[in-house]
């Protein structure tokens, strides 16, 4: 059953760090064309500002979440690392702990935001509801709340996918 989990988290990582990608390239795509539309063509189009304005959300929580999960987001461990031998590992256990808190958190009121705002839409998008631009947050919640529950139960993650098949006992 761990090795299911494990690959099952490793899938969803995988899916946050493409989806974050892919959100860096559109915005590294959109910007430039905001210049050069504004001071080239001298008429700005309207578009790109709230594009990557949308982007940087959906960037913001599903990167984060993956980087979480690699330990590759910002990190200020002196501290509990200064601790000796089992107050480490409770400050660690603390730290997963008030992740998943934050995590639980994003997704319930990440929900109540999306739902309260499903119904508004965006000037310059007016087929686009305003909830669906809140979605990457009640969602990378939810991702990251289960890559909180696999850091406690089956410890970090391996550093990478192929490393996580090898090192999963089957059970």
């Amino acid at each position: 059953m761990a090795a299911v989990f494990r690959r099952i988290m490793d899938f969803i990582y995988l899916a946050c760090a493409i989806i974050a990608g892919i959100a860096l390239v559109l915005i590294s795509a959109v910007i430039p064309w905001a210049v050069f539309t504004r001071y080239v063509l001298n008429s700005a189009a309207s578009w790109p500002e709230p594009t990557a304005v949308l982007l940087t959300i959906v960037l913001t929580f599903f990167g984060a979440t993956a980087c979480y999960r690699l330990r590759l987001h910002m990190n200020v461990s002196f501290f509990a690392d200064a601790f000796p031998g089992i107050w480490r590992t409770l400050a660690q256990t603390l730290s997963e702990l008030l992740v998943g808190a934050m995590a639980l958190f994003m997704s319930y009121y990440g929900v109540k935001l999306v739902d309260a705002t499903w119904d508004n839409t965006i000037a310059d998008f007016p087929a686009l509801s305003v909830g669906v631009t809140y979605l990457p947050i009640p969602v990378g919640g939810a991702i990251l709340a289960l890559f909180v529950i696999e850091r406690l139960t089956l410890g970090a993650p391996p550093e990478t996918v192929a490393d996580a098949h090898a090192s999963v006992p089957v059970d």
